[in-house]
């Protein structure tokens, strides 16, 4: 009978590429601030992470004379490291070519990875695990095969001889590391998804699956003839190399799975039924290449299928070695969820799986362009937007699962959306093969509790948890009536959600100046009422504010800490809000936010300048009020993960940066393919607004995506294009007649 398996293990890892594009370096750590915080790694201790994937990366340390290193940065680390007793996984190369003296097709470029390797063991020859090169045949692809990152080559024999000088630094620098260290153990790492296709396409289907394990099958020395690549790599002039490595294969002692939600792929020879950007090919016939998760029908088994085919193909133990997905709250705590219940039945099928690694620790920045240029933060499992390290609700659920417990925030209810109807974002194509693991159960689903149901914004949270597979109420007034201290109290004992986000209230700024006390009662009275039922059930709760509270003297963009100094009624309600609200007791969020836009309704500046401007007419704007725009769906999903996330006080959400109403209207008019010269920037004063508005209260706030990309995605909203259309058409049909 064989031994238990030791407790699944929680890793762990900061995002550490460092690659090249042309004669530039980009380094993940300097971009998320991970480089600088010597702390970050308590910060990881404390999630109980039992090994940490540690990046010695060779063109950090020795970047230009391979006789001189620098261990400053990494001497300060590894002893951080063992004082919090975690386990380093040394990392030599992740995604990158080498210092400038070398690249990936320098036929050199094993023995000189060794002689570094050589350098660092004895540096460190505690260090018992190893990865010298992470992502050989995904690296070898991207900078050999496609071009994104250098030395920028595009053809198979490249991509082949890349990936083969990979493998022989990794049997080099396992050699001296060995020499040092006779049981360091090579943790080798790459992504595995899998191929399928349409009839059409089963040639390129199954040589994309036989390339898959090319890194693993040449370390194992298999690549030898009778293996299916064999000829095809003997064909580029690597025969001798191929028998080289099948002479003294260097096995892995631990897979290494990397899993993303783009792993697994599908190819179809239809290219008519996808978008001419996606049409591609191999030369030889036509097909699209897309993500199986978007076309297959049920969902592909994903990760669990990676394991079962590794350790089949193999019998050696496997570690998931980066778990991560750039998405929103829940969906990122989901997919760790699933990756951890996916490693525990594989150990219940006898597959040795040692551990999970919750991966890009401190986000990422940049892949949304393969790194190939400036591109969109992601937080990890802390979110750096704002500065500093903060703990997102993935800390919690991490820490739970290394202690072997599981987490049930009410967020995790439900199945991530790789598992819902609304992946399917193409014509669904059926699975070919059996699924490995039955469908996730529904939990108990508390509810989140929106109250506003009238309003625009209670609309477009609720719209969004739909996406989100967030279970939620939408309340009007006769369901929770906020002047009602007991309607508050049933609607609560009733649903019994585990938040509530108040989007009622009073929202006519003018109309406040004739009526302060119902505009009073509403934002005030109401929001503070439903905050105390709410901490008196243990409730955590969301309530909105506005930039209306500031005067606008100051010449800067308003902080958190800003006191209130409004110039209205509806500014004083918010301010009183504020103030009421902030006494409590209890979990509650006040967000300050400005100037909605939206494609979703008709109510909001944006939409009423794109629907005079595309029946050419003019539109007028203030050219002397300058507002921080929040674009809603961005502002939505921003309020759901705060919430996610346990966030409580006053928090900024808006766009970022500062434009006038009247800078704003051209910015849309651009970004629509509108007539910028229709605007016209007119004193705030001449509109006839009752209500003062302040002159200047851009917002200070980093964590919703920048204006620009905001504006790009309301200009390409099908509801904003047919709005333009169909303005469009009205104009035309007035000038015929």
């Amino acid at each position: 009978m064989s031994a238990p398996m030791p407790p699944l293990e929680l890793w762990g890892g900061a995002e550490c590429t460092v690659n090249r594009v042309g004669d530039q370096f980009r380094d993940q750590m300097i971009e998320t601030g991970h480089h600088d915080r010597l702390e970050d790694l308590d910060r990881v201790a404390a999630l109980g992470v039992a090994a940490l994937r540690f990046p010695l990366l060779w063109e950090r340390v020795c970047p230009d004379d391979p006789g001189r290193c620098d261990w400053t940065w990494t001497d300060s680390r590894l002893a951080r490291i063992r004082e919090r007793s975690m386990r380093p996984i040394a990392g030599l190369v992740h995604h990158g070519s080498g210092p400038r003296r070398t690249d990936l097709l320098d036929p050199d470029f094993g023995v000189k990875l060794g002689d570094y390797a050589a350098r660092v063991a004895e540096r460190y020859p505690w260090i018992a695990d190893w990865t010298p090169v992470n992502e050989p045949l995904t690296t070898a692809r991207f900078a050999a095969l496609y071009g994104h990152w250098y030395p920028h080559a595009r053809d198979e024999g490249s991509f082949w001889r890349a990936l083969v000088h990979q493998v022989e630094g990794v049997v080099c620098a396992m050699a001296a590391v060995r020499a040092v260290r006779p049981d360091a153990r090579l943790i080798q790492t790459d992504d595995l998804g899998k191929t399928y296709g349409t009839p059409g396409t089963q040639a390129q289907v199954a040589f994309d699956n036989d390339r898959r394990w090319m890194g693993w099958d040449l370390l194992c020395g298999r690549v030898v003839p009778g293996h299916a690549l064999w000829e095809r790599l003997a064909g580029f002039g690597l025969a001798e190399k191929l028998e080289m490595l099948a002479d003294a294969p260097c096995p892995p002692d631990v897979i290494g799975i990397n899993h993303y939600l783009t792993s697994d792929r599908f190819l179809d020879e239809n290219v008519s039924a996808y978008p001419p950007a996606m049409h591609g090919g191999n030369g030889s016939i036509a097909y699209v290449d897309t993500e199986a998760v978007r076309v297959l029908d049920p969902a592909p088994d994903g990760l669990a299928n990676a394991l079962a085919e590794a350790w089949a193909r193999y019998r050696i133990p496997i570690a998931i070695t980066e778990v991560h997905n750039g998405c929103t709250r829940e969906e990122q705590m989901r997919w760790m969820r699933d990756a951890w219940d996916d490693a525990e039945a594989a150990r219940g099928d006898g597959v040795e799986v040692e551990a999970v690694t919750a991966w890009s620790l401190f986000g990422a920045s940049g892949w949304n362009t393969l790194l190939t240029a400036p591109g969109v933060y992601e937080p990890g499992v802390f979110d750096m937007r704002g500065g500093e390290p903060r703990p997102t609700a993935m800390v919690p659920l991490l820490q739970a699962l290394a202690r072997g417990e599981r987490q049930d925030h009410p967020a995790l209810d439900g199945a991530g959306w790789w598992r819902r109807a609304l992946r399917v974002t193409h014509h669904p194509r059926p699975h070919p093969e059996p699924r490995t693991r039955p469908g996730r159960k529904a939990g108990s689903r508390r509810p989140l509790l929106i109250a506003g149901a009238t309003g625009t914004l209670a609309q477009a949270l609720a719209r969004s948890c739909e996406v989100r597979g967030l279970a939620h109420v939408l309340t009007d007034r006769g369901m929770l009536d906020l002047s009602d201290e007991a309607s508050i109290t049933a609607a609560l004992e009733k649903h019994r959600p585990w938040a509530v986000i108040n989007a009622a209230g009073w929202v006519r700024v003018d109309d406040a100046e004739d009526d302060e006390a119902a505009c009073f009662a509403a934002n005030c009275l109401g929001a503070t009422a439903l905050a105390i039922a709410a901490s008196a059930h243990d409730i955590a709760t969301v309530s909105f504010s506005s930039d209306l509270v500031f005067d606008g003297a100051l010449n800067r963009p308003y902080t958190e800490a800003d006191t209130c100094a409004p110039l209205g009624a509806y500014g004083r309600s918010k301010a009183a809000m504020e103030a009421a609200i902030g006494a409590l007791s209890g979990r509650h969020l006040i967000v300050r936010t400005a100037a909605f836009f939206s494609p979703w309704d008709q109510h909001n500046f944006a939409v009423h300048a794109v629907e005079a401007l595309s029946a050419g007419r003019r539109f007028a704007a203030a050219e002397d009020q300058i507002v921080s725009p929040a674009y809603v769906p961005d502002l939505c999903n921003a309020v759901l993960d705060e919430l996610i996330d346990g966030t409580s006080g006053i928090l900024h959400l808006a766009n970022g940066g500062a434009v006038s109403w009247a800078d704003f209207a051209m910015w849309v008019a651009e970004a629509c393919g509108l007539p910028a010269r229709l605007v016209d920037a007119i004193p705030g004063a001449t509109l006839g607004w009752k209500a003062a508005r302040p002159r200047h209260v851009p917002l200070a706030s980093q964590r919703m995506p920048s204006l620009d990309a905001a504006l790009q995605a309301f200009a390409t909203a099908p509801e904003v294009l047919e709005r333009i259309q169909r303005a469009g058409q009205g104009a035309e049909a007035l000038q015929s007649a």
